[in-house]
């Protein structure tokens, strides 16, 4: 049988040796505002990865642009006054002395005229919601035969609305689904015209368990360090802590405490 010290190193060396293997690198890619935009208009491809000390590169199709200026682990190529030579499938490369080790998704720009009034945006029951709660984001046309996506900001893909309804329910929502949403919509004929972006709606997902449990633990440990010091200051006296010594006699002792924590 093996001594414990030796399974202990084992187990040690077996730790290390998982932390120094790092795992293999995801990035993502998304329009930031998303959505259809304007020829004139502007807009930020924006790339993002977990690790922050390598490089992003970005392609135009099988063209590669530029090195993208990286900020901790996102980097961003803005668009400004857009043509229609903007448009395009663009995606993201990480690498990591000179090596792709990552490659994104597949992003469409879509450079188009907007000819269409922008819809207006609503959520029920409100922007602030708590953990599980019920959510519908309705996306109001104001032109008739028309279809409508929603975006959330940082995803790549938009979610396609019903054409009768132009609602989108979001049953028992998550912390992950809150965030910046918007939509757009486009008039369904021989060619189509697409709508101006809606205003922004930003939904706030809360939870409140998890912030009663961590408001009742600190008052706990506030209370409990009270009574430390408390017990402290309350010995200190019975003592006579920080007085002169006394110059002869016998010591001075304390009378014994009736608390439940000297038991």
């Amino acid at each position: 049988m093996l001594p414990v010290t030796h399974v202990i190193a084992f187990g040690a060396w077996l730790v290390a040796q998982s932390e120094a293997t790092p795992s293999a690198p995801t990035i993502s890619i998304y329009q930031k505002p998303p959505g259809v935009i304007p020829p004139g208009g502007s807009t930020t491809i924006c790339c993002t990865c977990q690790h922050s000390y390598g490089s992003f590169v970005l392609y135009k199709g099988s063209r590669r642009l530029r090195s993208l200026e990286q900020s901790g682990s996102r980097a961003e190529f803005s668009i400004s006054n857009a043509t229609y030579e903007d448009r395009g499938t663009y995606v993201c490369h990480y690498l990591e002395g000179g090596t792709v080790l990552a490659r994104s998704d597949e992003l469409e720009v879509s450079v188009e005229e907007l000819r269409l009034p922008r819809p207006d945006l609503s959520v029920l029951p409100g922007h602030k919601v708590t953990v599980g709660a019920d959510v519908m984001l309705r996306c109001t046309p104001t032109h008739p035969s028309t279809g409508c996506y929603l975006y959330l900001e940082g995803q790549i893909r938009a979610q396609l609305l019903p054409r009768e309804q132009g609602d989108y329910n979001l049953s028992h929502v998550q912390e992950g689904d809150g965030g910046r949403y918007s939509c757009q919509c486009y008039a369904i004929n021989a060619s189509r015209e697409w709508s101006a972006v809606s205003r922004t709606l930003d939904l706030v997902v809360r939870d409140y368990t998890l912030c009663n449990v961590v408001r009742l633990a600190l008052g706990a440990g506030l209370l409990l360090l009270l009574g430390l010091l408390a017990a402290e200051a309350a010995r200190s006296r019975c003592c006579g802590g920080g007085g002169s010594l006394p110059a002869a006699g016998p010591p001075r002792l304390c009378p014994s405490s009736t608390s439940r924590w000297g038991k």
